[in-house]
């Protein structure tokens, strides 16, 4: 089954051709980060438009790079959601237009399964793709969630943050201390030259049980931090530094908390802080000391992209999951709502 995926939830337009015969075919990714920059941060309706200009030149680039035509496509695979309801739409609408007019399924995807299983969508060379039952952290610019995936499609929340995400600290800690947009990134690369120790900020709601996260208070503690420095560069560095030590090690304790729980010792981790360097050794460090092991998915599959919708989406069609004729979106989804997949690629 060849199916085309799009994700165009926000500021990334991503397309993808998915083959459960031969695994990912193309995959492309047009970004608005240049759009934005001068607004601080993703502005919704700018986003919707530039979805409009860009999703169908890249559907016909990456139907070209995987070597087919649309005839060829068996099914579609769209974000329905959650998201910007502008950029949500538009996806929807191309998606369901090309399946009606190529008469074939359609399905719509929730953007967070997509990305809890973009570690699945390549096989590692060595140890195969991971099997349910695990525990994914979904950590990026919106969500921060610990969740038990006892099968595909049947998920149970085990944690969430109460207030910031871990991506969307970064993003706030970095505007904060002057970085250009998107700050998560630039912060993240300053604190490579950092010195490990100059500055320690709490490890937020580590002292206590539960596996619920919280980063708002951290990023005061930053602020009060960087107001009574010296402002120079290597402060900077050190404060960025001490700012992502601190999210890095809070991830880890909940991480291992949560396997704990649940009862296993295979951690999926996806989402846009998923790409960090230093939370990629951290959790793989703690998991190999369990004698388990943590899955990534190659970094350009972390941000917002294609291949995951298209992946997941092959998933459900594969299982007989359909959608109605009418085009639907949801800006707010549960993922636990979610139905279990009847059969996997």
């Amino acid at each position: 089954m060849k199916v085309l995926g799009i994700e165009t939830s926000c500021d990334e337009t991503g397309v993808a051709v998915y083959d459960t015969d031969t695994g990912l075919r193309a995959h492309a990714v047009y970004s608005q980060i240049a759009l934005h920059a001068e607004y601080g941060g993703v502005v919704p309706e700018l986003a919707s438009r530039d979805h409009v200009r860009k999703l169908l030149p890249l559907v016909r680039q990456t139907l070209a790079d995987a070597g087919l035509t649309l005839d060829e496509l068996d099914g579609v695979a769209y974000t329905a959601g959650p998201g910007l309801v502008g950029a949500l739409l538009v996806g929807a609408g191309v998606a369901r237009a090309l399946a009606w007019a190529l008469d074939v399924p359609a399905v719509g995807v929730h953007h967070m399964e997509g990305h809890l299983l973009a570690p699945l969508l390549e096989d590692d060379p060595v140890r195969g793709r991971p099997e349910p039952p695990f525990v994914a952290l979904l950590v990026s610019g919106g969500h921060t969630q610990l969740v038990a995936v006892d099968a595909i499609g049947r998920y149970r929340l085990l944690g969430e943050t109460l207030d910031d995400a871990a991506g969307e600290a970064f993003d706030k800690t970095a505007k904060l201390m002057g970085l250009p947009y998107p700050g998560g990134p630039q912060l993240a690369a300053l604190a490579e030259t950092g010195t490990p120790g100059a500055y320690r900020f709490s490890r937020p709601m580590t002292d206590r049980p539960g596996l619920d996260f919280s980063f708002s208070g951290l990023k005061t503690q930053v602020l009060l931090a960087w107001q009574d420095s010296d402002k120079s560069e290597a402060t900077r560095a050190d404060i960025a530094r001490g700012f992502e030590d601190a999210v890095v090690e809070t991830l880890a304790i909940k991480c291992e908390r949560a396997l704990d729980a649940a009862g296993c010792d295979t951690l999926v981790i996806a989402g846009g802080v998923g790409a960090n360097k230093r939370l990629r050794a951290r959790l793989e460090a703690m998991a190999a000391k369990r004698g388990g092991r943590a899955c990534f998915p190659r970094p350009v599959f972390c941000t917002d992209n294609g291949a995951m919708i298209a992946f997941a989406g092959a998933l459900r069609l594969q299982g007989g999951q359909r959608e109605s004729a009418s085009v639907t979106v949801a800006p707010r989804w549960d993922m636990a709502t979610l139905e279990a997949v009847g059969a996997a690629a």
